[in-house]
């Protein structure tokens, strides 16, 4: 037999003998890469796992109304690495204190915000420069497993509690979230939509855009569709609506919007306590 033949004619053997064999050997599997996890809790409030299993709070209102495991949920955060707050507002600050107070997680937001925010009860300690930042700047966070950039927004910002005056919590604003080997995540906060939302990527693709659409206090479906068409992300997904009576805004007028618009962008709908894998 040629030897160029044999050498083809065994290679299908070999490989089916390597797998029987793997397979067979108890406790072996095949490498599977890892994925990044989401979970939306209503409102603004996500959860994003990573693929080395840390865990980070994105304006974690997760006792919001419209969540009806709320208190459950917010009792099963045992862990958690990071919480980013937006802006000042009580719907995005949320559990914030409370989880910090518990699980030791940095805050990463603005200078202002994370100020004001120490004045309600964040731990100082865990508000520092090294997860303090501003618009235009990105940090690396998580053994440099994240990189978190601040993005403006045109809303408000201000901090109470009991019954005191608000006060000034810095300009209000967004994160893109980008995993390395991952997807880079766009969460708007509350925000009109703006022109110079499509700066963002020419500098990094968007993955994925997490977008206000409730209208009355931040951008309705029809100015959301056109903050997308901006931001052009692979997919996104509307928060911000159905809370309040006040949210009008819907999926299914945004869906309209989008399509309207001509917007490629995937339109992808979460439930409150829904996970999907990205």
């Amino acid at each position: 037999m040629n030897f160029k033949r044999f050498l083809k004619w065994l290679a299908p053997i070999s490989l089916t003998l390597f797998l029987i064999i793997c397979t067979t050997v108890e406790g072996w599997s095949a490498p599977t890469a890892k994925s990044t996890q989401l979970q939306w809790y209503g409102q603004s409030a996500f959860k994003m796992t990573t693929p080395s299993g840390k865990v980070i709070l994105i304006d974690p209102w997760i006792t919001n109304p419209i969540n009806p495991k709320g208190k459950t949920d917010l009792a099963n955060l045992n862990q958690v690495d990071l919480v980013l707050v937006t802006h000042g507002h009580f719907d995005h600050v949320g559990d914030a204190i409370a989880i910090a107070k518990k699980t030791n997680a940095p805050l990463v937001s603005t200078f202002d915000l994370g100020n004001a925010l120490v004045g309600l009860g964040y731990p100082k300690s865990l508000v520092t420069f090294d997860t303090q930042g501003n618009f235009g700047g990105e940090i690396s966070l998580l053994n440099n497993e994240v990189k978190v950039a601040f993005i403006p927004a045109v809303h408000s910002s201000t901090v109470a509690s009991d019954g005191s005056p608000a006060q000034f919590a810095g300009n209000p604003g967004g994160f893109l979230i980008t995993v390395q080997n991952g997807p880079a995540i766009y969460h708007t906060g509350d925000t009109d939509v703006f022109a110079d939302m499509a700066l963002i990527p020419q500098f990094r693709k968007v993955t994925l855009m997490l977008a206000c659409i409730g209208d009355h206090f931040t951008m309705g479906p029809q100015r959301a569709a056109t903050a997308v068409n901006y931001v052009k992300p692979d997919r996104v997904i509307p928060m911000h609506f159905g809370t309040f009576p006040t949210l009008t805004g819907t999926p299914q007028a945004f869906a309209t919007e989008l399509k309207k618009q001509g917007v490629k962008s995937q339109l992808q709908i979460m439930k409150v306590g829904e996970s999907i894998r990205l």
